[in-house]
């Protein structure tokens, strides 16, 4: 009796040792996957579950579950980036799994470029995310110019359309201005031209004002209304009187505009000039561009933050100076 318990507890001890050395050599010793250079994109906010499911789809890994626990026991399974990966042929597993912890075999990875980022903070952005200096990006990004509409730009401000990217790490400052203004094309409503020729405008100046409304609202309700405060200006020959141009035209972000500040000797300056400023005065978004394009009728020529990402908005002078000491204690 005590023999066969011994034999079979041998045997129980053999099979567990058998196992062990197939699943380590699944792990540290087979190369037989990726059969050829392979590629593939792990989207934004993956589990590790996902990611494990792709890698078996494509090739990469053999037994998801095995390729999961070995993740999991290494502490690795809440490292794995996102991104775009390409592995070469015969890659053990523990190979892959450090390539995606790493970011070894990483190609390209996601970023994302809020709407009203200005050329110098997307600049910085990309330099923060593993992309390259950002001196290099943002003065590329205000040199280098489109044509919109038959307009040459003046520079790219107002064109690298804020999204999220999966964009080639090590990418040139012309390959960003590339996918960004592509898809800002993408974006731009298809009767732009038309309804920007309709009220006298370009497609780049339409651009331009978009740009204040995406500086200045905050709730997209309020971004048509906001456009048509500006047009009735416009039309009135009153200047805009926008505090994000005065923010566009300082050396450095202050987040208070003194009165000195509104005297500062700028184009970009709306207390001091009529018209729309020369350029964007940042990347505006589909809601803000869509606005722009679109402003709501009214008698509006006033408004002013009341908090809650709200405006409070006036017909007369009066009406302004009664909201701004109401909202502004």
């Amino acid at each position: 009796m005590m023999r066969a318990i011994r034999s079979l507890t041998l045997l129980a001890v053999l099979a567990i040792l058998v196992v062990a050395a197939w699943i380590g050599y699944g792990i540290y010793g087979d190369r037989s996957r990726p059969a050829s250079t392979t590629g593939v994109v792990i989207p934004q906010g993956s589990t590790f579950s996902d990611i494990a499911a792709q890698l078996h789809a494509t090739g990469i890994i053999g037994n998801t579950q095995i390729f999961r626990l070995y993740a999991k026991a290494m502490h690795a399974d809440t490292q794995a980036r996102a991104g775009e990966f390409r592995f070469t042929p015969h890659q053990t597993e523990a190979e892959i799994l450090r390539r995606l912890q790493t970011g070894g075999a990483q190609i390209a990875k996601w970023i994302t470029i809020p709407e009203g980022y200005t050329a110098k903070q997307i600049a910085a952005q990309l330099e923060t995310e593993g992309f390259g200096d950002a001196q290099s990006y943002a003065a590329a990004f205000l040199r280098d110019t489109i044509v919109v509409d038959g307009f040459r730009t003046a520079n790219m401000e107002g064109y690298l359309f804020p999204d999220t990217y999966l964009m080639p790490l090590g990418a040139s400052p012309a390959t960003v201005e590339a996918i960004m203004s592509a898809q800002f094309r993408k974006e731009l409503p298809a009767d732009a031209a038309r309804k920007a020729r309709a009220r006298g405008l370009t497609v780049p100046q339409v651009v331009t004002l978009a740009s204040l409304i995406e500086r200045e609202a905050k709730a997209d309700d309020e971004r048509p209304l906001m456009a048509g405060v500006y047009y009735n200006r416009l039309r009135l020959g009153m200047p805009l009187e926008v505090d994000a141009t005065i923010e566009y035209a300082l050396p450095t972000h202050q987040t208070v505009i003194t009165y000195s500040d509104l005297r500062i000797d700028s184009p970009y300056n709306s207390y001091l000039h009529q018209g729309l400023p020369p350029t964007p005065i940042a990347n505006p978004g589909r809601p803000s561009l869509v606005a722009a394009l679109n402003p709501r009728p009214s008698e509006f020529l006033y408004y002013v933050y009341k908090g809650h990402g709200h405006h409070a908005f006036a017909k007369t002078l009066a009406e302004q100076n009664a909201n701004v000491a109401k909202y502004l204690k």
